[in-house]
């Protein structure tokens, strides 16, 4: 984002937040409550119910940060506590799914399987002709605008809760597979499955925006 601070490195972070530094925290409450917020919606079932989890979170961390020992990022250990709020939140709401199965909404091909071709037919199994994935070409007038962020943004929040919260962290938060798999309890066989779901869905929604972004240039 234009004009954001970068956030100083851990060690530095922590102390300043230990002494009270309040123009530090609202730096960080700044760069890390969107996401934050976003992860949280993974668990409970409102946007209100996520905000309360952020906000508890935050308070946790005022109160603990003198307990802090540095095992993992700051980040990271902010985020753990993010996530066992929310699930609690969402437990008291009937609303948190175990990471171990897949539901049905995350069942399923990811890419419709009309675009390869059929049993029977050369290659098989491959892209059929006129549906092979195309570069994408993005419209600098789109992209000032924010508006392929937006897309990006929404198709995000409208992935099913795991997938979401998967792709929140390894592609937004900039988490590893194996914090990934710490912070929500799941095998990583199960995260790369996830992770390839969320990352094929929403590469078909951007998909679809950009052919019909596309489509009206040439109508115009």
């Amino acid at each position: 984002m234009a004009g954001a601070r970068e956030l100083p490195p851990d060690e530095v972070l922590v102390q300043r937040l230990r002494d009270g530094d309040e123009d530090t925290f609202a730096l960080v409450l700044d760069a890390w409550s969107g996401g934050m917020l976003r992860l949280a919606m993974s668990f409970v079932s409102t946007k209100d119910s996520a905000e309360e989890a952020v906000q508890d979170t935050w308070l946790a961390v005022i109160k603990g940060i003198g307990g802090f020992e540095g095992r993992a990022t700051f980040k990271t250990w902010v985020y753990r506590i993010l996530v066992n709020t929310a699930k609690a939140l969402g437990t008291k709401e009937s609303r948190t799914v175990p990471f171990g199965s897949l539901p049905a909404e995350e069942e399923g091909p990811t890419v419709d399987p009309s675009r390869f071709r059929s049993p029977g037919e050369p290659y098989a199994g491959h892209w059929a002709v006129g549906q092979e994935p195309r570069p994408w070409h993005l419209p600098e007038d789109h992209v000032l605008r924010g508006e392929v962020r937006e897309v990006i943004a929404k198709a995000i929040d409208e992935l099913p809760p795991r997938l979401r919260a998967v792709l929140t962290l390894r592609d937004v938060a900039g988490y590893g597979s194996a914090e990934v798999c710490s912070l929500l309890d799941v095998s990583p066989g199960n995260q790369r499955v996830l992770l390839h779901r969320a990352r094929a869905l929403l590469r078909g929604r951007l998909e679809t925006y950009l052919a019909e972004a596309a489509g009206g240039r040439e109508r115009a």
